[in-house]
C-alpha cells in the first residue's frame, strides 16, 4: 500500500459513487448530469430565469451554427472532409519576439485561426493552424471522438459529427485569442482589422458561454455529459478569467478593445474567480482543493470520462492555486482558499515511492524506492485516499491493479503540487499570512 505524510482514509463519498462491485474494486463511476431544462426547473425559482436563459441561448446557438455550415454547400453538394486532427499549440506560439507576429508566417497562422472560428465565436481543438485556411463547408472540428468508446461510454457524444464545436479544453479558443492579439498587435489599421474583429468575437463568445454562477463549461454550445460542467480541467476556468482580466484592463495586446466590452470582461473575470473559490471541496466544513470538474449547478465534483472520478484532483488544484497565487489583489477568500489548499496538499503528498516509466516490460507500476518523492496522486476521496479507475468504469485503490493500457495511457501520478508548495513558502505566504 502508498505511505503518505498522513494517514490514508477509506472510500469516495457514497454520495459520489455507486456501491462497491467486485473483488479489488471500491465503486463504479457515475457520469455527470448535463444542464438540462428538467434540471432547471428543480433550482429555487430565484435562480431558474439566468439558466433557463443560459440553455436557450445555447440552444439556439447551436441551431444557427449548424445552419451556417449547411449554409455554405450547395445542394446535394459533399462537404469537404473535416480538417486532420493535430498536437499542441498548432504552431501558435505565444512566445516569439514581438516583431515576428507581423510577419507573413504569423499573418498566415492567423488567417487560418480566422477562417476556423465557429459563428458562436469559439474554435474547436487539436488543429495544426499552419496549414490551410478552411474551406467552405468543411466542419470547424477536426475528429474527435474517442477511439476507446464502449457501452453507454460517458465519452460518447451526442453527435459524432458535431462534437467540439467551440471549446476550451486542450487551451483551445484561448490560445487563439491571444495569438490573434498579438498579431493585430503589430498589423495596424485597415489592414490587421480582420484579426481584431475576431478577436473581440471571440472575447463575447467566453461571455456568452459563462455560466450564471461564473464558471465555464469545456464545450459550447453545451454537448452534454461531463462537457457541461464547470471545468477545471485544462485551465479552462482559470484561462478565460486571466485572459478577461487582462482585456479590461486594456493591457497592450488588448488596448484596442472598447471600454463597454472590457467593462464586460472585467465582471465576467470577477464572477470566474468568485466559482473557484465556491467550488473548492469541503470535508466535514473544511476547504480542501477541487475537483476536475463541478456540477453547473451544485459545484460538487463530477467524473470527466470513464476511468475520470469525480474527485479530489489535485493537478487542477495545483494549476488553480498557482492562478490565484498570481492574482496581485486577492481577496481574503482567495487567500484563506490558497492556505487551505496547500495545507491540503502537504498532507496528500506520497514518499518513498516511484511511479515508474512507460519502458518498463510490464508497463507502469507504482513501486516502493526509499528516499522516493513527493509525489501526488492525479485523485483521491474525500478521505484522502487515492483513487484510480478503468475504462470500465470501475474504480480501485490500487494503480498496480489497473489494466497496462490504463497504467501507460494516463498521469496517475505527478509533482505539480511541489512548485505550488514551494512558491507558497518562498513568499506567497509571508505577504499573505493566515488570518
Amino acid at each position: 500500500m502508498i505511505r503518505r505524510a498522513a494517514a490514508l482514509g477509506l472510500l469516495l463519498s457514497a454520495s459520489l459513487l455507486a456501491s462497491p462491485v467486485g473483488a479489488g474494486v471500491i465503486g463504479t463511476n457515475v457520469p455527470a448530469q448535463p444542464i438540462t431544462a428538467e434540471r432547471i426547473a428543480a433550482l429555487p425559482s430565484a435562480q431558474q430565469p439566468a439558466w433557463k436563459a443560459y440553455l436557450d441561448r445555447s440552444i439556439a446557438q447551436e441551431k444557427a451554427d449548424r445552419a451556417a455550415l449547411a449554409a455554405e454547400l450547395k445542394p446535394g453538394q459533399t462537404p469537404p472532409p473535416p480538417p486532420p486532427a493535430g498536437h499542441g499549440d498548432g504552431g501558435m506560439a505565444l512566445d516569439k519576439d514581438p516583431v515576428w507576429y507581423g510577419s507573413p508566417e504569423a499573418r498566415h497562422i492567423a488567417d487560418v485561426i480566422v477562417s476556423f472560428q465557429t459563428p458562436a465565436g469559439g474554435w474547436s481543438k487539436n488543429q495544426d493552424r499552419t496549414g490551410a485556411p478552411r474551406l467552405p463547408g468543411q466542419p470547424w472540428a477536426s475528429d474527435n471522438n474517442s477511439k476507446y468508446l464502449t457501452e453507454n461510454d460517458f465519452d460518447a457524444a451526442r453527435d459524432p459529427k458535431w462534437g467540439y464545436v467551440g471549446t476550451l479544453d486542450n487551451n483551445a479558443t484561448i490560445t487563439e485569442l491571444r495569438f490573434l492579439a498579438k498579431v493585430s498587435r503589430q498589423v495596424p489599421g485597415a489592414e490587421g482589422e480582420t484579426y481584431r474583429q475576431s478577436f473581440l468575437k471571440g472575447v463575447r463568445y467566453l461571455l456568452a458561454a459563462q455560466f450564471p454562477n461564473g464558471g465555464w463549461p469545456q464545450v459550447w454550445p453545451l454537448e452534454g455529459g461531463y462537457h457541461d460542467a464547470v471545468t477545471f480541467n485544462d485551465n479552462a476556468v482559470s484561462e478565460a478569467s486571466y485572459l478577461l482580466t487582462e482585456v479590461a484592463e486594456a493591457k497592450l495586446d488588448f488596448a484596442f478593445v472598447p471600454a463597454d466590452l472590457r467593462a464586460k470582461a472585467g465582471a465576467a473575470a470577477k464572477k470566474g474567480r468568485e466559482v473557484i473559490v465556491a467550488a473548492q471541496i469541503r470535508v466535514d466544513g473544511k476547504p480542501t482543493i477541487w475537483g476536475q470538474q463541478a456540477d453547473p449547478f451544485t459545484l460538487a465534483p463530477v467524473a470527466g470520462r470513464n476511468f475520470e472520478p469525480p474527485a479530489l484532483a489535485t493537478g487542477e488544484s495545483a494549476d488553480l492555486l498557482f492562478y490565484l497565487m498570481q492574482l496581485p489583489d486577492p481577496t481574503p477568500a482567495e487567500v484563506a482558499a490558497v492556505h487551505a489548499g496547500v495545507a491540503w496538499l502537504r498532507k496528500a503528498a506520497i514518499v518513498g515511492f516511484e511511479w515508474t516509466g512507460k519502458g518498463e516490460p510490464d508497463g507502469r507500476h507504482l513501486v516502493e524506492k526509499p528516499g522516493a518523492g513527493p509525489i501526488w496522486a492525479r485523485y483521491y476521496d474525500t478521505s484522502g485516499k487515492p483513487v484510480f479507475g478503468e475504462r470500465d468504469k470501475t474504480l480501485r485503490d490500487n494503480v498496480n491493479e489497473l489494466s497496462r493500457e490504463r497504467r501507460d495511457g494516463y498521469s496517475w501520478f505527478g509533482t505539480q503540487p511541489a512548485k505550488i508548495i514551494g512558491l507558497y513558502e518562498t513568499g506567497w505566504a509571508a505577504k499573505h499570512p493566515v488570518k
